[in-house]
C-alpha cells in the first residue's frame, strides 16, 4: 500500500494550461501540486530552445503571443519581461512576395498601381460572392474577397495544411485571418503583441518554480496514475486518449519541421513567408526576426503538414461537423467526472490561442480554488 502523502492536485501537461493552473493552485490556494509531462521539457508546444548555433527557435512551430485581455498580459508579466513585436508575414506565389494578410498594399500589388481604401472597398464589393451565412472556409473567403484572391492565397494553402478542401472545413479556419482595406500589414490585430524577452521556456521555469509544485518530466500519466496518490486531477492531454479512444480517435493534423542554418544574418525579408501554391511546405519561419537576436548566422524552419498517427504530435484539431459530433460524446462523458478538470487545447478539442488558454486556466482556477 502506498503511504505517500497525497498531492492535492495532479496536473497532466506542463504547457500553458497546466502550468498556469499549477501556479495559481500553489500560490493562491496553497495546494500541493504535482505536474507531469511525457515530454522531457516544460512548456508544451510553446517550448523554445537554442539550436547548436545559438539561434533561439520555437521547437513546435512559431508562437506569436498576442492578446486584448489585459488581465492575461498582467498575469504573465509577473513571470517575464516582454519584447514588443509586430508580427509581419508575406506570401510567395507567382514568383514574387505579396503583402499578407490582404490589405491595401496587397490590392495595389494586384492592380499594379497606387489606390485607396475607397477603391479597394468598391472593387471587393464587385469581386465578392454574396453569401449571407458562410458555412465553411471557402464560403467565408469568397464572400469577403472573391474567387481570384481566394485561389491565390487561401485555397491551396488550406488544402496542404489540412489535407481537406476548404469547403469541407469550418468557416473558423480561414475566417481567423483578417481582410483589411487600409495599410495595416500586421499579421494579427490584437492590441498587445509581444514575445517573452528571454523566451517562453524561461517564462515556464518561473511559473513552475514554487515550493508547493513538483515537476516530473518524461512521465506518462497512464504509467503513474495508479501509483501516485492525489485528490483531484487536471488533464490537458487528448480527451479521446484519456478515455482509451472508446468512441473512436478524434482527428488531428500534425507537422514536420526541417531546419537549415545559413551563414548570413537573415534569409528572408519577413519573419514568416507562406507558400500557398509552391513546394510541399506551407511556410518558412525565421523567428530571429521576432526574437531580436544579433548573430552572424540564422536558422530557418520549413514547415510541412503531416498526417497524425500514434507516437506523433497532435497539433491541430480538425474542425469538421463529424469531428465536433465525436468530441461531444467525449465531452458529455467528461461532465460526469467528479474530480477531474479537462483544460487546454487537446482536452477541449479547440484551436485556442495562447492567451485564450491562459484565460481558461485562470477561470478554471476561480472555480476550483476552494475544492
Amino acid at each position: 500500500m502506498n503511504n505517500q502523502k497525497p498531492y492535492d492536485w495532479l496536473i497532466v501537461g506542463a504547457g500553458f494550461a497546466g502550468a498556469v493552473l499549477a501556479e495559481r493552485l500553489a500560490e493562491e490556494a496553497h495546494r500541493r501540486v504535482l505536474v507531469i509531462d511525457r515530454r522531457n521539457h516544460i512548456g508544451g508546444n510553446s517550448h523554445d530552445a537554442e539550436d547548436n548555433h545559438g539561434v533561439l527557435l520555437h521547437s513546435y512551430g512559431p508562437h506569436y503571443f498576442r492578446t486584448n485581455r489585459q488581465e492575461v498580459f498582467d498575469y504573465l508579466s509577473r513571470f517575464t519581461q516582454w519584447r514588443p513585436v509586430e508580427y509581419k508575414i508575406l506570401s510567395w506565389t507567382d514568383g514574387r512576395y505579396w503583402q499578407f494578410p490582404i490589405n491595401l498594399n496587397t490590392f495595389e500589388q494586384i492592380i499594379g498601381r497606387p489606390s485607396s481604401s475607397e477603391e479597394m472597398t468598391e472593387t471587393l464589393a464587385k469581386w465578392r460572392v454574396p453569401i449571407d451565412n458562410p458555412k465553411n472556409s471557402e464560403e467565408i473567403i469568397v464572400s469577403q474577397v472573391g474567387w481570384k484572391l481566394y485561389e491565390k492565397f487561401f485555397k491551396n494553402y488550406t488544402q496542404k495544411q489540412w489535407k481537406r478542401a476548404p469547403k469541407d472545413l469550418d468557416a473558423s479556419v480561414c475566417g481567423r485571418i483578417p481582410i483589411r482595406t487600409n495599410r495595416d500589414d500586421r499579421y494579427l490585430s490584437e492590441r498587445i503583441q509581444a514575445i517573452p524577452a528571454e523566451g517562453y521556456t524561461r517564462l515556464f521555469e518561473r511559473l513552475l518554480n514554487h515550493p508547493r509544485i513538483t515537476v516530473r518530466l518524461g512521465c506518462d500519466f497512464k504509467e503513474i496514475r495508479d501509483s501516485v496518490p492525489y485528490r483531484r486531477l487536471a488533464y490537458t492531454g487528448m480527451i479521446d486518449e484519456y478515455y482509451d479512444f472508446c468512441y473512436g480517435p478524434l482527428p488531428y493534423r500534425s507537422l514536420r519541421f526541417e531546419r537549415e542554418t545559413l551563414e548570413q544574418e537573415f534569409y528572408q525579408p519577413a519573419m514568416q513567408v507562406n507558400y500557398p501554391n509552391d513546394h510541399d511546405f506551407t511556410r518558412i519561419v525565421e523567428i530571429k526576426h521576432a526574437t531580436g537576436q544579433q548573430l552572424p548566422v540564422t536558422t530557418i524552419v520549413r514547415e510541412y503538414p503531416a498526417d497524425y498517427g500514434p507516437g506523433g504530435e497532435a497539433y491541430y484539431p480538425i474542425p469538421t461537423t463529424a469531428s465536433h459530433s465525436l468530441y461531444e460524446q467525449y465531452a458529455q462523458r467528461a461532465q460526469s467526472e467528479a474530480n477531474v478538470s479537462f483544460i487546454g487545447r487537446l482536452a477541449t478539442y479547440r484551436y485556442y490561442n495562447m492567451d485564450e488558454v491562459v484565460k481558461s486556466s485562470l477561470d478554471e482556477f476561480q472555480r476550483l480554488k476552494t475544492l
